[in-house]
């Protein structure tokens, strides 16, 4: 894990506080979605299939901020649609930089070249890049040729702006785990991106593409293959040590999507934000009237085949709050990640 040693030591404390707390449920990061429009129509996604009068909309700023400080989470991730179409995004950034959140903002960096002057480098900032794969895997899953160029010059150009730089990738059943070595040995060694997170796709249920996500069985086959010969330790993953041992099938979790809320236009999501059983207005309402129990894998069908990062990382990560064996794995591995 490859987690900057300031983040790791505040997200630790915030963990810590929660215990002492003894709250049971609370968040770890909340994802934020200021808008749904977005200007590429990926196959994997179905954001996009709101009506058009919702695409139009964007989030003003104090509410999205207001959401965060709700919420008391120390971590955003900014999706969408596409953020960066939002007018005022560098000021939501700014004003929750402000506020010592560490903000992630995903973006498929179409704008980001145009857009960079209006941010500010931070360590609590970083732009987190959405990288599919190689050029011709990658523009095939965005269905737009040049996607993959630009996205790597806008990397590059971020980091020679000082900016920290963070990927995410999704694997379908059409990858090989060649094909994940591949990207990742080139986004590791090549553009030297400061992080990098990868989830198996799970099936949303709006996307236009639904015959290619993976089953949990092709899941850990993939990354078992993937992660052999070193690979796992060598790459800079922003994962805990017990989530990779998870996508391999070496342990297994129940899914706490509470721990990763998502806050759209439409409020509060239940229960995460691949599956819509509604939404709440407020922070406090998701989480003491939200039936948690009825979610998870052998609980509810659209759960089966879901590996996802938003529902087992924070279970990885409590569990290795709660071992000692564990956190001392995990401080050891962030720190060779942060030498690397």
């Amino acid at each position: 894990m490859a987690m900057p040693l300031r983040q790791t030591i505040r997200v630790g404390t915030y963990l810590f506080e929660q215990k002492l707390r003894r709250r049971e449920k609370f968040p770890l990061i909340v994802e934020l979605e200021p808008l749904y429009a977005c200007n590429l129509k990926c196959e994997g996604c179905g954001k996009i299939q709101h009506p058009a009068g919702v695409l139009k909309q964007r989030m003003p700023v104090a509410q999205a901020v207001g959401a965060v400080l709700e919420s008391g989470a120390p971590m955003v991730s900014i999706a969408g649609g596409e953020p960066l179409m939002h007018p005022q995004i560098h000021e939501i950034v700014r004003q929750l930089v402000a506020r010592r959140k560490y903000v992630f903002l995903c973006t498929n960096a179409l704008l980001m070249r145009k857009k960079m002057e209006k941010f500010t480098p931070s360590p609590y900032f970083a732009f987190a890049v959405h990288i599919d794969g190689l050029r011709e895997r990658h523009d095939e899953s965005v269905a737009k040729e040049g996607v993959f160029d630009e996205a790597v010059e806008a990397i590059k150009e971020a980091k020679r702006r000082g900016f920290r730089v963070t990927t995410n990738s999704t694997f379908f059943n059409t990858d090989t785990p060649q094909t994940i070595i591949e990207v990742l040995n080139f986004l590791n060694d090549e553009l030297r991106v400061d992080e990098m997170m990868i989830s198996p796709a799970y099936a949303y249920e709006k996307a236009p593409d639904q015959d290619h996500f993976l089953g949990v069985e092709q899941t850990r086959e993939l990354f078992r293959k993937a992660f052999a010969g070193g690979n796992r330790s060598r790459w800079r993953l922003n994962h805990s040590p017990l989530f990779l041992d998870f996508l391999e099938g070496k342990v297994d979790f129940p899914c706490t999507a509470w721990a990763i809320p998502n806050y759209s236009l439409f409020g509060w999501q239940r229960p995460c934000y691949l599956m819509s059983d509604g939404y709440v207005p407020t922070y406090r309402e998701l989480i003491e009237e939200t039936d948690w129990d009825k979610y998870g894998r052998g609980k509810d069908p659209r759960c089966d085949n879901c590996m996802a990062h938003c529902g087992y990382e924070p279970t990885a990560v409590l569990a290795t709050m709660g071992s000692l064996k564990e956190s001392l794995r995990a401080a050891r591995e962030s720190v060779a990640g942060n030498r690397g």
